[in-house]
């Protein structure tokens, strides 16, 4: 469960940040009252890495991976990063990892994205047993690893969440993961997505309320609300138009299929055109006020733990999202 009844933050790592901006948004969210600050890893800055630099800037917030690719750190070499990461900030870790998308496994890291359930299964098993100490000898259908140990002890648990978008991923999170994850989920989707984990958690002989639910929304309460919501919808439409992400948005973007037929014949005007202003609100919110609205719909449909990513209106913007993390600190 989250340390308090605040929320947190991620960091906007599609934004070009240098590692001192991210730093500095790690500390002005620890000062503000975040009780969680996570980072993703996209193509920018290097998930491990940075909250190995936020974990001697800060000694408070919560730090977690939101969310590491399962495809391309293997099990045994997260569990030595979490693991580095828990003897720096004791009970302050937290490792988020998902099956990620096609593009960025197969496409840019040249991964066979195989298997995606499975994968992630049997990845959540093996991280499991890396780093509760034991040697290792894990022969699966898609993992393996003979004669591995963890060296290194981490002197507090370290929680474990699944990115779930999906039904499945989502009682998967249920029945063996400390949280569960969502993203680019509307306010109104989330007790269907809250009953599957809490059913998994139940048939699993766990308590339900012992799954943290965790979900991240783009929020901007900076100078610049225009250009943001601009920023906005063209981050929703590539999102949208990834194939393992492309579901998530059937409920709030009426012209999906219309957007997906353009994108797919090369013509980006026609298909940024569909997505219009109700379907931006849905997922993402812009002004101060929406951005907290938004967190207290979250808070009343179930969430835990909701998470502000704080965008800049363009590349290197770092002002925008320091702007939105002090505006709207808890």
């Amino acid at each position: 469960m989250p340390p308090n009844a605040g929320f947190g933050m991620t960091m906007p790592v599609e934004d070009g940040l240098s590692a001192e901006q991210f730093l500095a948004l790690y500390v002005a969210a620890e000062e503000a009252g975040y009780h969680t600050a996570l980072c993703g890893e996209v193509a920018g800055a290097e998930v491990l890495s940075l909250m190995g630099m936020a974990a001697t800037r800060t000694s408070r917030i919560r730090l977690g991976s939101g969310i590491l690719a399962t495809y391309t750190r293997p099990a045994p070499l997260a569990a030595m990063g979490f693991a580095t990461l828990a003897s720096a900030a004791p009970g302050r870790i937290v490792a988020g990892f998902g099956a990620s998308s096609p593009i960025i496994v197969d496409r840019w890291h040249g991964i066979e994205f195989n298997k995606p359930y499975t994968t992630t299964r049997e990845y959540l098993e093996l991280f499991a047993r890396a780093m509760a100490g034991g040697k290792i000898s894990y022969d699966g259908d898609e993992l393996r690893c003979e004669g591995f140990r963890l060296q290194m002890t981490p002197p507090a648990p370290v929680p474990v969440w699944l990115g779930a978008m999906g039904d499945r991923m989502l009682a998967l999170a249920g029945a063996v993961a400390d949280g569960a994850f969502l993203a680019w989920c509307p306010p109104g989707e989330v007790a269907a997505k809250r009953a599957i984990v809490h059913e998994a958690a139940r048939a699993a002989g766990r308590d339900p309320d012992s799954v943290e639910l965790v979900c991240s929304f783009w929020g901007y309460a900076g100078d610049r609300p225009d250009e943001a919501r601009e920023r906005m919808r063209r981050s929703v439409l590539a999102y949208a138009m990834v194939p393992t992400h492309q579901h998530c948005f059937a409920g709030c973007f009426p012209r999906l299929a219309e957007a997906a037929e353009a994108w797919a014949g090369g013509d980006r005007r026609r298909a940024l055109g569909c997505v219009d202003d109700a379907v931006v609100d849905a997922v993402c919110a812009v002004g101060e006020d929406a951005v907290r609205r938004r967190i207290s719909e979250y808070r009343q449909a179930g969430i835990d733990t909701p998470i502000l990513l704080p965008t800049g209106v363009t590349p290197g913007d770092a002002d925008g999202s320091m702007q939105t993390v002090l505006r709207c600190a808890p």
